[in-house]
Parts: structure tokens; C-alpha cells; sequence
């Protein structure tokens, strides 16, 4: 059983800078991705960045230059650094981790509010 824990949301302004952070626990060798989803009030989930076991890393276009995944194998933690945020990042963040089985976990998720 594997158990996702994200922090680092807040209420930043636009142009400010957060990082959030997916810290994993439990049975975790059997991981194959990780990822960053949000969802914005009245809008779809969307994935916003993943990154693979293999360092393989995939954003949404529009997010592409502004924010980095990555991930410390050491501390079992995937990091989302955002910079250059915009009104429209405001949204719920969720870590989710994919394992070779297929089966997905998801984290309680995280805010973030970014103000004009």
C-alpha cells in the first residue's frame, strides 16, 4: 500500500514562485510515474507534469518553461517548481503515482491561489 502526501500550496501573486512537494510511503519499488494533475473549479482534471522512472519528464503546453518536476528517488519525493505563476494556475493540485500493474494512487491534493 502506497500512501501520496503533498504540501507547498498557498496564495502567491502572480510572477511569484512555489514548489510543491509529493512525498511517498509505503510499497513504492513497483512505481513507475509520478505525476502532477489540477483541477480548476468548473474545469477537467488535467495533468499538468509527470516524470518517469527513468527521468522521462512530460508537461502541458502550458506550463512548458514555467514549471519543473522532478524527483529525489533518496526521499521518495517528487517536487513541482513553479515559477512565473499565473491567475490561471489557480487550481487543486494532486500527486499521483502509476505502478507497473496499472494501478493508480492519488494524494488528498494540495491549493493553489494565485492573485492578479
Amino acid at each position: 500500500q502506497v500512501h501520496l502526501v503533498e504540501s507547498g500550496g498557498g496564495l502567491v501573486q502572480a510572477g511569484e514562485s512555489l514548489r510543491l512537494s509529493c512525498a511517498a510511503s509505503g510499497t513504492i519499488f513497483s512505481i513507475n510515474a509520478m505525476g502532477w494533475y489540477r483541477q480548476a473549479p468548473g474545469k477537467q482534471r488535467e495533468l499538468v507534469a509527470s516524470i518517469t522512472n527513468g527521468g522521462r519528464t512530460n508537461y502541458a503546453d502550458s506550463v512548458k518553461g514555467r514549471f519543473t518536476i522532478s524527483r529525489d528517488n533518496a526521499k521518495n519525493t517528487v517536487y513541482l517548481q513553479m515559477n512565473s505563476l499565473k491567475p490561471e494556475d489557480t487550481a487543486g493540485y494532486s500527486c499521483n503515482a502509476v505502478f507497473s500493474s496499472g494501478l493508480e494512487v492519488w494524494g488528498q491534493g494540495t491549493l493553489v491561489t494565485v492573485s492578479s
